[in-house]
């Protein structure tokens, strides 16, 4: 699976977000103190939340190019995550939580 973002910008409260990635690898970490930004980052990847600028590509589909007005709603970007406060077990790790199923 290949994820490409580019020129993605949020300003955050002490920082602007920006990044420029091609992810390309079956499983990728994203890793980072407190308040780095990683859960802005997959918001805006999985379309709960607007970037100032953004161009979003997953595999040959585009999801988010703000240059051009295109944005692709959550329900239709076949994108989800578990984040580690929304556990469906709290008393499991977030790995437990994830292979219960």
């Amino acid at each position: 699976m290949s994820l490409t973002l580019r020129n993605l910008r949020l300003p955050l409260a002490n920082f602007n977000l920006e990044v420029e990635a091609n992810l390309g690898g079956r499983i990728t970490v994203i890793f980072g103190p407190s308040g780095a930004g990683k859960t802005s980052l997959l918001d805006i990847v999985a379309g709960l939340r607007r970037a100032e600028s953004a161009w979003i590509q997953l595999e040959q589909r585009l999801l988010n190019d703000t240059s051009e007005n295109i944005f692709v709603p959550p329900h239709r970007r076949q994108i989800g995550y578990v984040p580690q406060d929304l556990a469906l077990f709290p008393h499991l790790s977030v790995c437990q939580n994830l292979l219960y199923g």
